[in-house]
């Protein structure tokens, strides 16, 4: 039988349709999955949410018509093969009668990693890949991180102006990038991370808001769709405000303050700041008791308790470090640093 041609365009719609998933399924993967017959998108699927039909399932649920032997599914992680919060995806694949499987990049999760190719492979079905795949474990970083590191990926970002200089004399806020490199980082950082991460320092020096506020750009702009909904959808996901703050020093009047923020506290702060801590809490704010090693976070318990869904928190693959120096220089001191972003003030300031 000969085999479909495939097109890298199909995968890059499926990390077009992932991304609609960002913010929304915690600690696990942003998949989409595309069914093409011959060059047309008969059908879409993406993970939507934590504990969701993954992307090939939601995909196969939702079209009721015969998959055609030579239709081919498309899907930006390889399709898992184990039972979990749901069914395998392999199962439903073989039983649909799906023929082609086309992945972009294997599932660095050991209860898969291999096995769902193998999987499909010996229920007859063909399997290509990987493809594209610099460009689905890029985007699937942080879910890679958690699966092998046991943390998030960690981006660190700062601004420096020509002198070097962070902030003031005084340590108060020194406005740096300009208009558009604050645009970029709204729609190409703060967008693309689950959560923004300051210390407690920068809280008092900045009070700032730490949340997206810019229209989100798509990830992968593609014209390959299967309707104008899916084309134009978004994601306005607002990242989780993460603040380091061992003895719950934090104002209560801070603007940071509000649903998705999370402050990460010392465990004994949290009986020696009870009425403050009551008082967090009735504003939305998830308190995070970390044991400490020495004058900092265990490294350890942070990143457990970051990534450990816990009731209707479900974990966290990426961070966007964003300051200040004293928060920098312990990410960096530690060798917890995945990508490093600077930005200096322009030439004409």
């Amino acid at each position: 039988m000969m085999l479909p041609v495939i097109n890298p365009a199909f995968m890059h719609r499926c990390l077009d349709l992932a991304s609609l998933g960002r913010g929304r399924v915690g600690n696990g993967a942003l998949v989409g999955a595309v069914l093409v017959r011959g060059e047309t998108v008969i059908a879409e699927g993406y993970h939507r949410a934590y504990g969701d039909a993954h992307a090939e399932r939601m995909l196969l649920e939702s079209y009721p018509d015969e998959v055609k032997p030579d239709d081919v599914l498309y899907v930006n992680v390889e399709p898992c093969c184990h039972q979990g919060m749901t069914p395998a995806c392999t199962n439903i694949l073989i039983d649909r009668g799906v023929k082609h499987v086309v992945y972009g990049m294997v599932d660095p999760d050991t209860r898969v990693s291999g096995k769902g190719i193998e999987t499909l492979q010996a229920a007859g079905i063909t399997v290509t890949g990987p493809l594209e795949r610099a460009s689905c474990e890029r985007f699937n970083k942080g879910f890679s991180s958690v699966r092998v590191k046991d943390r998030p990926w960690i981006t660190i970002k700062m601004a420096k102006d020509r002198a070097n200089r962070v902030s003031n004399e005084d340590g108060t806020q020194l406005k740096i990038t300009s208009k558009e490199q604050d645009s970029w980082s709204h729609n190409c950082l703060r967008s693309t991370h689950d959560a923004i991460v300051v210390g407690v320092g920068t809280i008092f020096s900045d009070n700032p808001l730490l949340n997206r506020r810019f229209e989100q750009m798509s990830e992968n702009r593609l014209p390959l769709g299967l309707n104008e909904d899916s084309k134009n959808q978004k994601n306005s996901f607002q990242p989780y405000k993460i603040v380091l703050d061992p003895r719950c020093t934090i104002p209560v009047s801070a603007r940071v303050i509000g649903d998705r923020t999370i402050i990460c506290i010392a465990a004994d702060a949290m009986s020696s700041n009870a009425e403050k801590a009551h008082t967090l809490e009735s504003a939305g704010v998830r308190l995070f008791p970390i044991r400490l090693a020495g004058d900092h976070f265990d490294w350890g318990d942070l990143w457990s308790g970051l990534i450990t869904p816990k009731g209707d928190y479900h974990g966290i693959t990426s961070i966007l470090v964003e300051g200040g120096s004293k928060t920098w220089q312990a990410f960096a001191s530690a060798g917890f640093v995945d990508e490093e972003i600077t930005l200096t003030a322009p030439a004409s300031s």
